[in-house]
């Protein structure tokens, strides 16, 4: 295998990219070397090597603590419980929690394996003594849920709030497009105008 079809094959292992879309992006890549195929291999191998994940929530940064953790000025007394980077990083996106995360790193599953000493939850109810409330942002999932009840039951005794991210009607959803269970959410979960 030459080194094109070393790079295509890399690339369509990235999510949302097939085959055919690799080829297209390594094509556009070998097309601009030097101002785009060149930086961006520089700039993944100083990521590689400078990459770390926070000793205290599990989110990824250059430095331990991040510089979330460290950020003074975010709500000392909120945490939110993530399932991945990713989740952490789509509610930083929406610019509207300004607290604390931790990152679990997974789900509990017990088909894949996936038992609570697994996750990072050693230190969760640690971390949430003096806390006033943790927000529990697991996805809407069947293993999101479980893990959302294993929490609940772990930080049991602890004086503070426990919520759940709202489920149910997206902005801009019309009810005949959806689903009976986000339906069925959105019914059980209505509050008063």
């Amino acid at each position: 295998m030459n080194d094109i079809e070393t790079l295509i094959q890399l690339i369509s292992k990235l999510p949302g990219l097939g085959p055919r879309s690799a080829r297209r992006a390594a094509l556009h890549l070998i097309k601009n070397k030097q101002t785009l195929m060149l930086p961006l291999a520089a700039s993944i191998e100083s990521t590689a090597e400078s990459i770390v994940t926070c000793k205290v929530c599990g989110n990824v940064d250059t430095k331990s603590p991040c510089n979330i953790c460290e950020d003074e000025k975010r709500d000392q007394k909120t945490l939110c419980v993530v399932e991945e980077v990713a989740d952490l990083w789509a509610l930083e996106r929406s610019n509207m929690y300004k607290g604390k995360y931790h990152v679990l790193g997974g789900v509990l599953s017990a088909i894949d394996g996936v038992r609570a000493e697994d996750l990072h939850l050693s230190n969760l109810r640690g971390r949430c003594e003096g806390l006033e409330e943790v927000i529990i942002a697991t996805n809407a999932t069947a293993l999101g849920q479980t893990t959302a009840h294993y929490i609940t039951d772990l930080l049991e005794g602890l004086s503070l709030r426990i919520t759940r991210l709202a489920q149910g009607v997206p902005i801009g959803g019309e009810l005949d497009y959806l689903d009976e269970g986000t339906l069925g959410t959105a019914l059980k979960s209505r509050r008063a105008m």
